[in-house]
């Protein structure tokens, strides 16, 4: 295939050296230094454009590739406020787009056994649960949106729990003693240089039961992306990262 690249820091150099290793060419990237550059034109000489930009600009490039013609992997957060009207757009105009908190093929596992694990956590209403995350420093926002997504999945299959708070943790504070019964506790910590580390907690008098995926790199995320670019060539529609798991429970 011919690849896309709308953003080029870490993330985008990393997709771009695991997509060449998988034999596709990368025939066009963009950044803050090269914007004159993302046009229509160029775009179509991609197969799939693969987008790790910020919130700010990941509105306009969908359209572009809209405009193009051109399927886009989405790996930037931060516009799903927006879903409806950008799902909208994509099937008026019998385009293509996949989005995802995480591509990682190991974090959409996780998701789905998170589901199963919350349903059967139903039966034992005497586990309390709450998420942590951890990222490096450089990470600012809080929560993480693979935490979001795990904390949807529990609320989603967990009767207890109706929404989630988050709580960012720079000290020694308790902030956490505010959280009401039904509420899900995210909790975010900064550490140095962690890729990203997710773990559901369900406690009890008794014991503790930890789910828990650690990221050593970004490697991970890229390659989903650019499986994910795989899977949508040729492909219409509006996708989430789902449609190309084949969880059959």
């Amino acid at each position: 295939m011919k690849i896309a690249l709308l953003g080029y820091g870490k993330m985008g150099k990393i997709i771009e050296k695991i997509a060449i290793s998988r034999k596709h060419e990368i025939v066009l990237t963009i950044d803050h230094q090269n914007l004159h550059e993302l046009t229509a034109e160029n775009l179509q000489k991609a197969d799939a454009v693969i987008e790790f930009t910020m919130p700010a600009s990941v509105l306009g490039n969908i359209e572009h590739c809209f405009n193009a013609g051109v399927p886009i992997v989405v790996g930037t957060t931060g516009w799903y406020d927006k879903m409806d009207q950008v799902k909208q757009q994509c099937e008026a105009g019998n385009n293509s787009l996949m989005y995802a908190t995480n591509f990682s093929v190991g974090v959409n596992i996780f998701f789905h056994i998170n589901r199963m694990l919350a349903k059967v956590m139903n039966n034992y209403p005497y586990y309390d649960v709450q998420v942590e995350e951890i990222h490096h420093v450089q990470k600012m926002d809080a929560p993480s949106g693979t935490a979001i997504t795990i904390a949807e999945g529990i609320i989603d299959n967990l009767e207890s729990k109706s929404d989630w708070v988050n709580v960012l943790t720079t000290d020694d504070s308790d902030d956490d003693e505010n959280v009401q019964p039904d509420q899900l506790l995210i909790e975010s910590m900064r550490i140095d240089s962690v890729p990203g580390t997710h773990t559901v907690i369900y406690d009890s008098e008794v014991d503790t039961i930890e789910f828990k995926h650690t990221a050593h790199n970004r490697n991970g995320f890229a390659l989903g992306a650019v499986l994910a670019a795989e899977w949508i060539h040729n492909k219409k529609g509006f996708y989430s990262v789902e449609a190309m798991f084949d969880f059959k429970s």
